[in-house]
């Protein structure tokens, strides 16, 4: 048994997996690291620079999951290290009032076209139950069009699994992402209870799928005709497709959007804005409570102060496109010269890939997804979860991820 105290290097993660089973529920905080969509132990990471992670084994990986997302910047940022350094000599939370958090608030608002006032919370899951809280206080209304595959935090309204009980979910209505018929349908049947249309402008939680042509443009009629609130929820997208989030791309405001990752340069931050309207219903504005100890923690609203501020001097987000795009491009590439089924999602500086004719190729993307591991890159450990480049990304990065990508396909090949 590998105890906690020890000083050694752990021999194996199939070791710390086992030892962490013990004293936490799967191994796990959070069940998608438990690796149990690819197989296999968790790789435990110990310390990461740049784009690369290094494991507890002492292993060098060439980070795509980048905390989700998050780190846009890479790991251990130099100016974003040294911003927290001297935001924990001033004490790690107060519990009151900061100019910290009003300077956040402005960087986002003006970053994005639709807010005009924001409430910072600890995560994106908070975000969307205040998000969604304010909605039916604003309409007056109960219930909500969500899409299928959409992941918008365990809110029990927003989940179909065991310990939430029907009447919980009884006022979510889901319906396929893409079909405004279908989200159209829903709206006129439930038109005197329709409270929000909560949608990820570009999906990421069932891996990366843009939205159709004129499909957001068709939730914002629809939402205006039935009088509903729409939502985005720009937890990964928001400051990661581009500056404005994808509000910037697509030219649509959404009436709340919720935001989260990269606002908070690595630490956990998450935030719900919208129309001035909307917001002075929360408390002590208005009676729509929301509340957090821990809301607006200056350690981590300082680590997206200066994460933003980064972003708008150097705007990466051409480059994160042209590598993200250099990337992509190079798999399909690989993959069709071994002729396997696969293509590969992108939008700005996110991807996924899906294997099979159908996408749905789970047994051959865990063989990739080892394949990779083995040799040096780590992706998101599981092909339903997007991928992500950040500005520590370099073109050699990329060429040697495709290198890799190209040996792992060709040992696929040879070994069936």
């Amino acid at each position: 048994m590998v105890k906690l105290s020890d000083k050694r290097q752990a021999t194996s993660d199939k070791e710390l997996f086992s030892e962490a089973r013990r004293f936490i529920p799967g191994g796990v905080n959070s069940p998608v690291r438990s690796f149990k969509a690819v197989g296999g132990s968790p790789v435990f990471i110990k310390k990461a620079y740049g784009d690369k992670i290094y494991s507890e084994c002492g292993e060098e990986f060439i980070d795509y999951c980048l905390s989700w997302g998050a780190l846009i910047l890479g790991h251990t940022h130099r100016e974003v290290i040294k911003a927290i350094e001297s935001s924990l000599k001033n004490g790690t939370s107060f519990g009151a009032a900061t100019r910290l958090e009003t300077e956040l608030a402005m960087l986002i608002a003006e970053a994005v076209p639709s807010i005009e006032q924001i409430r910072l919370t600890n995560s994106g899951t908070e975000a969307v139950m205040g998000a969604v809280r304010l909605a039916r206080a604003y309409t007056g209304k109960n219930k909500i069009i969500k899409f299928q595959g959409s992941y918008h935090g365990h809110a029990d309204y927003l989940l179909d699994c065991t310990g939430v009980p029907e009447d919980f979910k009884r006022h979510t209505i889901v319906v396929p992402y893409n079909d405004i018929g279908a989200v159209l349908e829903a709206a006129e049947l439930h038109r005197e209870d329709l409270a929000a249309i909560i949608v990820e402008p570009v999906s990421g939680n069932c891996g990366v799928v843009l939205s159709d042509i004129g499909f957001l443009q068709g939730l914002r009629k629809i939402a205006d005709k039935y009088n509903t609130v729409l939502i985005f929820d720009e937890v990964i997208t928001g400051f990661r497709v581009s500056y404005s989030g994808a509000q910037g791309i697509f030219g649509i405001k959404a009436d709340i959007t919720c935001l989260g990752k990269v606002i908070g340069g690595g630490l956990p931050v998450g935030a719900f804005g919208g129309r001035r309207e909307i917001m002075d219903l929360l408390a002590p504005e208005g009676d729509v409570y929301q509340a957090g100890t821990l809301s607006g923690n200056p350690v981590a609203v300082t680590a997206g102060i200066t994460t933003l501020k980064i972003l708008k001097e150097i705007n990466p987000y051409p480059d994160l496109e042209t590598k993200t795009k250099k990337l992509c491009e190079g798999i399909m590439a690989s993959a069709k010269k071994y002729d396997i089924k696969l293509r590969a999602n992108y939008i700005s500086s996110m991807f996924s890939i899906f294997f099979g004719e159908n996408g749905q190729d789970k047994g051959l993307f865990k063989k990739f997804f080892h394949g990779l591991l083995k040799r040096g890159i780590y992706f998101s450990p599981s092909g339903f979860e997007a991928n992500f480049l950040s500005t520590a990304h370099s073109n050699e990065d990329v060429k040697k991820t495709l290198d890799v990508i190209d040996e792992t396909f060709e040992s696929l090949r040879r070994s069936e």
